[in-house]
């Protein structure tokens, strides 16, 4: 294993553990009266600045090519798509349970890299997204008395889509690559409010906080899973590709789970302690897939085929 891969994987880990805590930042500002397209419009244009200022420091050009407008503004539509779609889920369905479903998009990665791309099926692909699945499906825990909403599952389903969609577009757009991350990040975000800026001109009134305290909670909304995650993930990408970086994502719920119990004095269940442990071992094996990739080639070696 390259350097380059052990810090992708790293990258990749630590954007997952940062998206975690999108629920807990959201939804006290629903509490308080924002609505979801408040919330993220002023969560992307929180994040332009503070990415300006890293640009600056770094002697980062703002320009872009001619060339590169056009896929930098199809990146942020579909990042501002994938969070619309998510935060929205929120009002319709538990925040963890909608967290947790969300991770059906490594599958979508992995399967479209496949039939679209020709990426190389891989035994130990199939065998990661199979544990993790059984892993998020053991951490779905919905409330007493409550139902997963059907219309919930919708906009979960679209924001994983859309989520996978820019995953794979960040990989095999030849136009995106030479972009630095933070660069491509600005851009990203600012197209992205755009989005919201429409759903406004629409009718979607605009929200604020009620007390002080909730610009903290935007503040933090910009800067952990949206500056922090996205930089990481978009550099994870790019270090070891689309279907690794996506399947590491799945410790997301994971690491939601831990802060939740570290934070906030949950209690874990058996069940989910088992769920964790899957998806840190699906997660595992994408990492150590090369030798993974050994081991099962030896064992063929074991039992050949036996000709008719």
């Amino acid at each position: 294993m390259t350097s380059n891969d052990i810090k992708g994987y790293g990258l990749a880990a630590l954007a997952a553990a940062a998206y975690g805590t999108n629920p807990a930042f959201a939804v006290p500002l629903y509490e308080q009266g924002m609505n979801p397209n408040s919330v993220l419009l002023f969560r992307y244009i929180m994040g332009v600045p503070l990415l300006a200022v890293v640009m600056l420091i770094r002697g980062i050009p703002f320009g872009l090519k001619k060339e590169q407008i056009a896929p930098t503004a199809i990146l942020g539509i579909l990042m501002a798509l994938s969070s619309l779609a998510l935060f929205e889920s929120y009002n319709y369905m538990n925040s963890g349970i909608a967290s947790t479903l969300l991770f059906i998009y490594p599958v979508i990665v992995a399967v479209m890299m496949i039939f679209f791309f020709h990426e190389k099926f891989k035994v130990t692909t199939a065998l990661c997204l199979i544990i993790m699945g059984a892993g998020l499906i053991l951490m779905l825990k919905p409330q007493a008395g409550s139902e997963i909403s059907a219309y919930g599952c919708v906009l979960v389903t679209l924001s994983a889509l859309t989520y996978a969609l820019y995953i794979i577009f960040v990989n095999v757009s030849s136009h995106i690559k030479p972009i630095p991350t933070t660069k491509l990040l600005f851009y990203v975000l600012g197209w992205g409010s755009m989005v919201y800026l429409v759903m406004i001109a629409l009718g979607n009134k605009v929200t604020l906080p009620s007390p002080a305290a909730g610009w903290l909670n935007l503040l933090a909304l910009a800067i952990i899973p949206t500056v922090i995650s996205l930089a990481c993930t978009t550099r994870a990408i790019q270090l070891i590709g689309s279907t690794p970086t996506a399947i590491l994502g799945a410790l997301e719920p994971v690491s939601a789970v831990i802060l939740s119990i570290v934070v906030l004095g949950q209690s874990i269940t058996p069940r989910e302690i088992a769920g964790g442990l899957l998806i840190v071992t699906a997660t595992s094996i994408a990492v150590a897939d090369k030798s993974v990739d050994k081991v099962i080639l030896h064992v063929r070696k074991m039992f050949p085929r036996v000709k008719k």
